[in-house]
């Protein structure tokens, strides 16, 4: 599944629905911003099963705060553009990428460097780490190490 696909297609809607004075909730916002941490964690560790149900868990509620918002606001015909691209991007195959080597990174620990950023703020990197039962530190050129264990 492309999970980046949909988080940017659901941030677009975001977006467009907040233009159109529609007020997101905190909770739909918090929602979307830990589905991102929750991929970049994802992007470490293809195989781990319980952060793809958290990104699709999260992806969810913020997909049907959105649909719905958006029925009311603009109409059917809209939204079943919007249902079309998430249906592509659904059936996307996501691509992790390579990795580079960064020194000072635990070899016994899997792990991933995430930026933080407006779309990823600190507190969001810290709440998804905390929940997976994971370890992070700050690093100095505005990244968190988050790692732990291949098992966690």
């Amino acid at each position: 599944m492309g999970y980046l696909s949909l988080w940017k297609i659901l941030e677009s809607m975001t977006i467009e629905l907040r233009k159109s004075g529609v007020d997101i909730p905190p909770e739909v916002m918090n929602d979307l911003r830990y589905a991102r941490t929750l991929i970049n964690i994802l992007k470490a560790d293809p195989s781990s099963f319980e952060t793809k149900n958290r990104i699709d868990e999260y992806l969810h509620n913020v997909e049907l705060y959105l649909i719905s918002e958006a029925l009311a606001k603009f109409g059917e015909e809209k939204v079943n553009i919007w249902l079309r691209r998430l249906e592509e991007a659904e059936r996307e195959e996501e691509d992790y990428g390579e990795y580079r080597f960064i020194p000072g990174l635990p070899r016994d620990k899997r792990w991933v460097r995430v930026k933080i950023s407006e779309k990823t703020p600190l507190d969001s990197i810290k709440k998804a780490a905390e929940e997976a039962k994971l370890s992070f530190e700050m690093q100095k050129n505005g990244f968190v190490l988050i790692y732990g264990e291949e098992n966690q």
